[in-house]
């Protein structure tokens, strides 16, 4: 039988505690978002916007008493839920989305499937890629090669905004570098794999910073990693703007025609 101490079970009741009052907050959004869309006004939609800020400003200063996977998951949760509904971010946009990863990356700075999400839509959606490479290399700081598993991805999604949404190609071209020297810490396919592609690239902005085919490649890499339906949209978009062409292969995966022009 396991016994805890008077101050560990204070701890947790006060977190629980300070759960459900920020919970509580969101009642009346919950109550909003029950009703059916013809009801649902604009006026609502951004009530629901200022009640999520303050909620996330809230979690933002709420001890942890050692919960912080807790708390970063569940805002992970609520992000997904404010970025997939479509229809209200079509009427307010996704100025929140660095709110969020503000949140969950101060409480777990090694949560790598959020530097993805945070990428996606901080820069491409939000339209702030600053806050997104700021947020990123706070986050970089609690990294290594090792810890946690495929850490160098988080180089490759901090040099695709700095590429594609800052148009800075030396940052850019130091990040692929970076991800590049982690990844061959690693001898698995996938890290091999990751090492030579973002070595090409690093090598490629370095001699070309303007180059067509390095922002496809980079392009590519939203393709073969996003996070939803309108993200591969978007990329496809891009890439064919830029003189590339997509191919969508049997296995579902995706080859890219490079530019003829760069």
């Amino acid at each position: 039988m396991v016994f805890f101490s008077r101050q560990a079970i204070g701890a947790f009741l006060a977190f629980l505690l300070s759960i459900f009052g920020i919970v509580s907050l969101q009642f009346p959004r919950m109550q909003v978002l029950t009703k059916s869309k013809n009801k649902y006004s604009v006026f609502e939609m951004e009530q629901e916007v200022q009640s999520e800020k303050l909620r996330l400003q809230l979690l933002k200063q709420l001890p942890s008493f050692g919960f912080d996977n807790v708390i970063a998951n569940w805002v992970y949760l609520g992000f997904l839920q404010y970025f997939g509904d479509d229809e209200t971010r079509a009427e307010t946009g996704y100025s929140l989305s660095p709110e969020y990863f503000e949140v969950i990356l101060k409480r777990d700075p090694r949560f790598i499937q959020a530097y993805l999400a945070l990428s996606t839509s901080t820069s491409m959606y939000a339209g702030m890629p600053e806050r997104s490479v700021v947020l990123t290399n706070k986050g970089l700081k609690s990294l290594s090669p090792w810890i946690p598993k495929r850490s160098y991805f988080v180089w490759r999604y901090k040099g695709i905004d700095e590429l594609l949404f800052l148009g800075d190609s030396k940052a850019a071209q130091q990040s692929f570098a970076k991800a590049a020297d982690w990844a061959s810490n690693h001898s698995d396919a996938e890290s091999r794999q990751t090492a030579y592609i973002s070595e090409r690239t690093a090598n490629y902005i370095s001699r070309k910073p303007n180059s067509k085919n390095a922002q496809i490649a980079a392009w590519s890499m939203v393709l073969n990693q996003g996070v939803d339906e309108k993200t591969h949209k978007r990329a496809i978009m891009e890439i064919e703007a830029l003189g590339g062409k997509v191919i969508k292969t049997p296995d579902g995966t995706y080859k890219i025609k490079l530019s003829q022009q760069d």
